[in-house]
């Protein structure tokens, strides 16, 4: 029986990378409501901001979850290619420098030649490797997840101009939205890199009412 690597080892995505998909799309979202302008916008030009909103990141989410397939591939095809790579190994230092240069930086700085040897043999035990990796239904499930994640984020930005009749009040109430989202984003981002959360989502903050003060001073 070939090998196939079925599981992929991507996560739906790390911790980092789904407060910058968040992120983006918040961006985004900002960018079309920041478009309005309170003193002329009437509700034709809130309709056509929200389409373009909700349009863009569905846009942006499809893109996203097909790169994360991408990915799932790309992972899929080098588990492949170093079983092939090990298994023509010339000698046994080759078949090692083939493990580490596939190992984390700080995994492979540690490792010992009886480890490498070990590892070596068992991967050496596969059977041998399919010629075209596929994708599962978890991956699938995944990259939905990864849509999901960049479409929802467009809603509580954009809510109040659809519950809210007056502009401007809807304007301010998605300002702030924005904003404590850009706070609890950073916050999240402090915390994956062991910095002070607090900083890093006071500096969010700070990007999000220039971008916000930015948008008030050129109309909206």
């Amino acid at each position: 029986m070939a090998y196939d690597p079925i599981k992929s080892s991507k996560q739906l995505l790390t911790p980092d990378e789904r407060i910058a998909e968040i992120l983006f799309g918040l961006i985004m979202v900002i960018t079309f409501t920041g478009s309005l302008s309170i003193a002329e916008a009437g509700r034709d030009d809130v309709r056509a901001m929200l389409i373009g909103a909700i349009g863009c990141n569905i846009a942006w989410g499809v893109i996203d979850a097909v790169m994360y397939l991408m990915g799932c591939m790309a992972e899929k095809g080098r588990a492949v290619k170093t079983l092939r790579a090990l298994r023509q190994a010339a000698d046994e230092q080759v078949a090692h420098r083939i493990i580490a240069a596939n190992l984390p930086p700080l995994v492979a700085s540690i490792m010992q030649p009886d480890e490498d040897k070990s590892i070596h043999q068992r991967l050496m035990q596969l059977s041998e490797p399919v010629k075209v990796p596929r994708l599962t239904g978890d991956d699938w499930k995944a990259a939905v997840g990864v849509f999901l994640l960049v479409f929802f984020v467009t809603l509580p930005v954009a809510l109040p101009f659809v519950f809210m009749q007056q502009t401007t009040p809807a304007m301010r109430l998605s300002n702030l939205i924005a904003v404590c989202l850009l706070f609890g984003l950073g916050f999240a981002f402090g915390r994956c890199v062991d910095r002070n959360p607090w900083l890093y989502a006071i500096a969010m903050v700070i990007l999000g009412l220039i971008l916000v003060g930015m948008t008030i001073m050129l109309g909206g």
